[in-house]
């Protein structure tokens, strides 16, 4: 014979010849000496070394187990004296009774939606983690909500769970912000085969989120070609100097023939604008070719407006010169001073008229 002790939390299963016997609790037992002894933790899980359906046939341990079967589609979470212990995947689990107060919470995670109440500091546990997906919507986002690729519902800017299964689960997310979009380096030819450059903008916000996602493609990408469109219309319509000198009416035309088509993309166009109008090197050589030609003429012009103005003062002068001998003498004085002005030194004698021998000496100089 042999005594064995077993301690508090403590629990022993007897063997004999490899064959299980009883199951002993705290205290001291006397045995034979071909029979052993297995030593469990009460505070630990139970793992069975023989087949588990032989040691549950003895009434008094199945009794001290508590058996928790775990089907292909559940989870099971453990909390041991209320704290999260561990998560139990598919399978047959086997714990110690009386020793540690344990719950066991059964999740079903066939469903998509996380109804049960769990604490949500749990969610950053990565042995909860792994079975949730996660998505995220910005406060000035909006998001649809694709279960197995149909539409379910929209979604508002928060944090969204979901357990983790063989069911697909998408989000499409959409900024509900106003936004900008630009066509730029727009090339177009107007109506008289001159070829511009358009930098173009417009202002847009989305206000059906189903119908931006779900009934368009590409919604953005169908609002580029209708602005592009209404571009290539308008300025097609106009030659190149009309198109010059209306171009602050191409925004206006353009916002109202976009706006009437863009319901149907889930979108509202709230403001549009033209950055410039670019001419394309051919042409912004010729145009600075007419450009210097008016210049050109207009300069022309205004000299035989002064030679015409010109002229006619003379005729003018001359006319009353004509008719008024003073006046035509003060003048000839006039132009003697002027002539005088530019000789050094002349000499006259005080016989005569001095005017008149500065005049024959100016007409034998010359």
């Amino acid at each position: 014979m042999k005594r064995v002790r077993i301690n508090v939390g403590k629990v022993g299963l007897v063997f004999k010849n490899g064959d299980y016997q009883k199951v002993i609790t705290q205290g001291n037992h006397w045995l034979f000496l071909n029979q052993n002894v297995i030593v469990y933790d009460l505070t630990q899980e139970f793992y069975a070394s023989v087949a588990i359906e032989v040691l549950l046939k003895d009434i008094v341990l199945a009794d001290m187990l508590e058996i928790v079967e775990v089907k292909d589609d559940e989870i099971v979470f453990v909390y041991e004296n209320n704290n999260f212990k561990r998560v139990l995947e598919s399978g047959r689990y086997f714990f110690w009774k009386g020793f540690v107060d344990r719950n066991f919470e059964v999740i079903d995670k066939s469903k998509i939606y996380i109804t049960e109440n769990i604490d949500k500091a749990l969610f950053a546990n990565f042995e909860v983690n792994k079975y949730i997906r996660l998505f995220e919507v910005a406060a000035y986002e909006k998001a649809v909500l694709l279960v197995d690729d149909v539409y379910t519902k929209t979604l508002t800017g928060g944090t969204y769970r979901f357990w983790r299964n063989d069911t697909s689960i998408k989000i499409a997310k959409l900024d509900m912000r106003q936004l900008q979009l630009e066509i730029a380096g727009q090339e177009l030819l107007t109506k008289d085969k001159a070829t511009i450059r358009i930098n173009f903008y417009t202002q847009y916000r989305v206000m059906d989120v189903e119908k931006a996602l779900l009934e368009n493609k590409d919604y953005e990408k169908q609002l580029y070609i209708l602005m592009q469109l209404a571009l290539r219309a308008y300025v097609g319509n106009y030659t190149l100097d009309e198109l010059l000198e209306n171009k602050e009416n191409i925004a206006n035309a353009v916002f109202d023939k976009v706006s009437k088509n863009t319901d149907i993309l889930g979108v509202k166009i709230i403001n549009c604008g033209m950055r410039d109008v670019i001419l394309t090197g051919d042409m912004k050589e010729i145009m600075n070719q007419v450009l210097i030609a008016q210049k050109t003429a207009q300069a022309n012009v205004i000299t035989r407006r002064e030679e015409t103005a010109s002229t006619r003062s003379l005729l003018n002068t001359a006319k009353l010169m004509e008719d008024n001998e003073m006046l035509f003498k003060l003048k000839e004085m006039e132009y003697v001073e002027k002539i005088a002005d530019k000789i050094g030194e002349i000499t006259v004698s005080g016989n005569g008229n001095m005017v008149k021998q500065l005049k024959e000496i100016f007409s034998v100089n010359k």
